[in-house]
């Protein structure tokens, strides 16, 4: 009976959605209807998020998902349809076998695979193919987007061959944006912070084009929001600003890869080449193989830094991976990475490489290391006791966390 109420919960969903995106394509765009659209904008994406929601434990096929261990450095996911050649990637650039055959739907699970690049391992994952409508829950389209939204970069692949390369292209684009992910995108500098009390406050730096302030205050009623405070330190669309709102939006790059470029034309090839985040690649043939990873390094933003004890020799053997798109690269994300307790006694860092104008520099937390820097941090002089003697960064190991807080709030009054 559960089972039933929610897949008959979910199929009205899909029609609501369906009606407001029919009735937002014939509405025309003017002053006059602008509220009439915020207001199915803002509902349609409420009915996006209540669709993507995770079932409850009572419906078939809660649960099951692809459960797969992050392995190394950065985490790669490629994201096609059925026979585009993901496997046949997946098998060329790691030394997992995935399955290749000539019929759809030969992956039915995750398979992971590691690529060794410049003393990195990159974690690469072959998902099965996803069909249109993945978004709304056909096939495994929502097993496929959850391991999506954990990646670091996304591989759209598209089959250069079929001759509807750009309608696939096209299609992927139009599911992962629906659930939420943002490819090659960076979120609005905008300042948004809700409140109890004061009404709503809204301010900006710069000339507003593509939304008005009623447009904004519309928004904030159709999500029940009477108190909050607005910053547009830019200019921002509307969907842009319901991204904002809902705060569950993942903003990733995404590099889109033309399979089996050995069976179209010179000149087929030339265009997709000269189009932005893409590459083209023959795995049977053996064409940009060799650029492929290099490409794939400079997409994942990887920092390469190599720690050096005091009074001895740099370790390059074993390097600590930062990745600029996850915690950044400055100096305070490479002790993090190293053990989270090393900030509270640090002092400064010395530095050697191209992140400085002479070797070695002395930085603080903030510095941006480059790769291949070398790294050498230096301590606080005297135990832990004699740095923080009233006990203000780290609580009693006997009290609870509220109980930590209650006594800091009480030295501050």
């Amino acid at each position: 009976k559960i089972c039933y109420q929610e897949l008959s919960k979910m199929a009205t969903i899909v029609e609501k959605i369906k009606d407001i995106e029919k009735e937002i394509s014939r509405t025309q765009v003017n002053k006059a209807t602008m509220s009439h659209l915020c207001t199915l904008r803002a509902k349609l994406a409420k009915y996006r998020t209540e669709l993507l929601a995770p079932p409850k434990s009572g419906v078939a096929g809660a649960g099951e998902g692809f459960d797969v261990e992050k392995v190394g450095d950065a985490r790669v996911a490629l994201i096609g349809f059925p026979s585009v050649g993901k496997s046949t990637i997946l098998s060329t650039f790691t030394t997992t076998k995935s399955e290749t055959a000539a019929y759809e739907f030969t992956t039915l699970t995750c398979i992971p695979g590691i690529i060794h690049h410049k003393d990195c391992r990159i974690q690469l994952l072959d998902l099965p193919g996803i069909i249109e409508g993945a978004s709304e829950g056909k096939g495994r389209g929502r097993q496929v987007i959850a391991v999506a939204r954990s990646c670091d970069l996304i591989l759209l692949v598209v089959d250069a061959a079929s001759g509807k390369a750009d309608r696939q292209r096209e299609l992927l684009e139009h599911e992962l944006d629906v659930v939420g992910l943002r490819l090659n995108q960076q979120p609005p500098n905008v300042y948004f912070k809700r409140k109890k009390t004061g009404g709503i406050s809204i301010s900006s730096t710069c000339q507003l084009t593509n939304i008005t302030e009623k447009d904004v205050q519309q928004l904030l009623h159709e999500y029940r929001i009477h108190s909050a405070e607005i910053l547009f330190r830019e200019d921002c669309t509307v969907d842009q600003f319901i991204d904002l709102i809902e705060g569950n939006r993942k903003y990733v790059r995404c590099l889109y890869v033309y399979h089996k470029i050995d069976m179209t034309s010179i000149e087929e090839c030339r265009r997709i080449s000269s189009m932005p985040d893409s590459i083209v690649l023959s795995c049977r043939m053996g064409l940009n193989v060799d650029i492929f990873r290099d490409v794939l390094w400079d997409y994942l933003g990887l920092v390469r830094i190599y720690t050096k004890p005091r009074g001895k020799k740099p370790d390059f053997d074993d390097p600590i991976v930062l990745t600029s798109g996850r915690h950044g690269t400055s100096v305070e994300a490479a002790c993090k990475h190293i053990h989270r307790s090393l900030l509270d006694t640090f002092d400064y860092a010395m530095i050697w490489g191209s992140s400085v104008k002479h070797t070695p520099q002395r930085t603080g937390l903030a510095h941006v290391l480059q790769d291949e820097d070398v790294i050498q941090i230096v301590k606080k002089r005297g135990n832990l006791k004699e740095l923080d003697p009233h006990n203000q960064k780290k609580g009693d190991p006997s009290q609870s966390r509220q109980q930590v807080k209650k006594s800091k709030a009480k030295l501050k009054t």
